[in-house]
Order: structure tokens, then sequence, then C-alpha cells
């Protein structure tokens, strides 16, 4: 339903955490859900257009932590749909969501990247807040730090759902809410957040 083929990283064991059925049938697994995209599908399919959402989640990772990664974090998931929709909408939208969240304009910039669900893709970094652009731990000594893949809605979602794609399209995208907090208080760690440490916790009112 996400146009995801067979061999997409996302369905790697690298990626994924794959649980076995607990009364032991061999070929049955289940899966902690490795990003919130799958709710564009639902979405898609129970709506008309033209419609627009966002649906917050928790996600899963089998990767290795860092000051910037997490096994388990939180996404909100966004899309709109409608006629006549273009990447400068979408443009529009991100930069007024995150100048709305920092109270300030922040600085932003678009790289290509492939996700199977969107057409072209985008990945959305921002100048990180925590060294100001310098380099750091969080971003990784480049200044800069991942904070939501986006792109246009890949036609093959809307034929799969039902919707003419010959009328319709939008965009979507999948904001890392842990990373948001991190720079919009400086948080130099993303385990910090789950780490449990109430000195930390109550900190935030």
């Amino acid at each position: 339903a996400l146009n995801t083929p067979e061999d997409h990283p996302a369905r790697d064991m690298q990626d994924t955490f794959w649980f076995h059925d607990p009364n032991g049938e061999a070929d049955k697994k289940f899966l902690l859900r490795t990003h919130t995209s799958s709710i564009q599908a639902r979405g898609m399919r129970i709506r008309k257009p033209p419609f627009r959402f966002i649906a917050p989640g928790k996600v899963f990772r089998c990767e290795r932590t860092d000051a910037s990664h997490e096994m388990i974090f939180h996404q909100v998931e966004g899309m709109l749909v409608g006629e006549k929709i273009s990447v400068a909408n979408l443009i529009y939208f991100m930069k007024t969501m995150l100048s709305e969240v920092f109270q300030k304009n922040v600085e932003v910039r678009l790289r290509p990247g492939f996700f199977p669900f969107v057409e072209p893709g985008f990945e959305l970094d921002i100048k990180c807040l925590i060294c100001g652009g310098k380099g750091c731990s969080v971003c990784k000594q480049v200044g800069w730090l991942e904070l939501c893949p986006c792109g246009m809605v890949h036609p093959n979602l809307f034929k799969l759902a039902g919707i003419d794609h010959t009328k319709y399209n939008g965009f979507a995208f999948g904001l890392g809410l842990d990373r948001l907090v991190m720079m919009r208080y400086g948080i130099d760690d993303i385990r910090h957040i789950n780490s449990g440490d109430i000195r930390f916790v109550q900190q935030f009112k």
C-alpha cells in the first residue's frame, strides 16, 4: 500500500523489530512499526479528497543509539491532498510550522531523498541549534540535523487507494518529535528523553 518493494531496507532485520508468534507458529510474525507512514495508506482509504490530517505515534527501530538516534522515538505523520498542490506548498507549510514551534525563523534546507511513497522525495534538515551550525555530536559535526523526511505523494499510492491521481495530488511528511524537542530546548543527547531520570524530566513544566 506504500509502494514498498520486498527488498526495501524498511523491511530488513537491521532496521526492524520482528517478534514471532508467542503460540509457536513459525510462519507468523508481528512487527513493531518502523515509521508512521503506514497511516498515509489508512488515511487515504477512509477519506475522500480534499483532506488533510496529522497522526502522532511511537516507532521502533533496531539501530545503534547515539546523541541523535534512539531505538524508540515519536513521529508525527502529516498529509495534505487536494488539487494543484506543489512543492512550494510543502516548503511553505514546513517553514511556517517550524517558525511557530521555535517562535523565530530557522534555517532549513532540502536534500533529495528516496522514499517509495513520495516522488520527488526530500530530506528536510535544520541548522543545528545546539551548536549553531559549527558542528557537534548531535549533528555529527556537519552543522545540520535531519528533521523531516517529506515529499509529494507518489501516484501509485493514489491508485492503490482508489483516488484519481490525474485530478488529485498532495504532500506528506514524517516529523521526528524527539529531535524537534532537542532543537527546541537545547537537549544535546536524545537518550536523555527516555532515560527515566527525574532530574531531566523536572526541567519541563
